[in-house]
């Protein structure tokens, strides 16, 4: 499941919880801040239907040390300076292959995906490996796509340079055309 970044479905209500978030001063967007605890979250998060995860504690080491390389990527909500939702990704380039998210208030990983899609636009990245096809990300665009325009895809993100990995909040007028007024 692909997720291309031009075909986000941004429903009002995330619009609304986005809005809110961006001007509440003590809510923040960061990336890479806390990179393992955003993954040993993830590895606890609950899912519906399945009975554990597969973020076993080797598999965090590893992406740890994907991170440390510089090939793995955290999107951080952070609200009165404590993490409650987020999700990884691993970035080759720009090819973003998503890989966990998690939330503990009400739309943080909706938010992240959201900041993620706002960073994948302001850089020009066309799409986010979604990798699992659920109802979920089916919801906010999210489509199978033919394995060879998969990989047509991918080949062409793998030879662009890979973006510096910072959030702006000015990228949130690439999902929000009418930015964060009310209206």
């Amino acid at each position: 499941m692909v997720l291309q970044t031009s075909q986000f479905v941004l429903h009002p209500s995330l619009k609304k919880k986005i809005r809110k978030f961006a001007r509440t001063p003590d809510c923040e967007i960061r990336f890479d801040t806390a990179f393992r605890e955003v993954i040993q979250a993830c590895a606890k998060s609950p899912r519906k239907g399945q009975p554990g995860t597969w973020i076993l504690p080797p598999m965090i080491e590893v992406y740890c040390e994907l991170h440390h390389a510089g090939l793995a990527h955290s999107v951080e909500i952070w609200i009165n300076g404590k993490l409650v939702g987020g999700l990884y990704c691993v970035a080759l380039g720009c090819a973003v292959f998503g890989e966990s998210m998690f939330s503990l208030v009400s739309d943080a990983s909706k938010i992240s995906l959201a900041a993620l899609v706002a960073f994948c636009r302001q850089h020009r990245i066309e799409q986010i490996d979604c990798q699992q096809n659920t109802a979920h990300m089916a919801s906010l665009g999210a489509k199978e796509v033919h394995r060879t325009q998969f990989i047509a895809g991918v080949s062409i993100a793998l030879q662009c340079a890979e973006p510096t990995w910072q959030f702006d909040p000015k990228y949130w007028a690439l999902i929000m055309p009418s930015g964060l007024q009310t209206t």
